[in-house]
């Protein structure tokens, strides 16, 4: 699998490429095909970051990132 640095991923915020990746528990996952993630921004969070510590003020759970493509492993 690939691995991306922290640095990396946040290259992927729909903004400096046109990918919108987002990390969830060290795994990375393209949601650039999500219309609630146009532009690189979903309600006050943004792509190209991790979104462990966030997801616990999410109406939703972890199973969300299960219909999205795994890109790579956070390192």
């Amino acid at each position: 699998m690939e691995k991306l640095t922290r640095a990396q991923l946040a290259l992927h915020n729909g903004q400096d490429k046109p990918t919108i990746y987002v990390s969830f528990q060290g795994i990375v996952y393209d949601v650039s095909a999500s219309r609630l993630w146009k532009n690189g921004q979903h309600y006050q969070h943004w792509a190209g970051q991790d979104l462990t510590d966030e997801l616990k003020d999410a109406p939703h759970n972890q199973q969300v990132f299960e219909k999205f493509k795994v890109v790579a492993q956070l390192t």
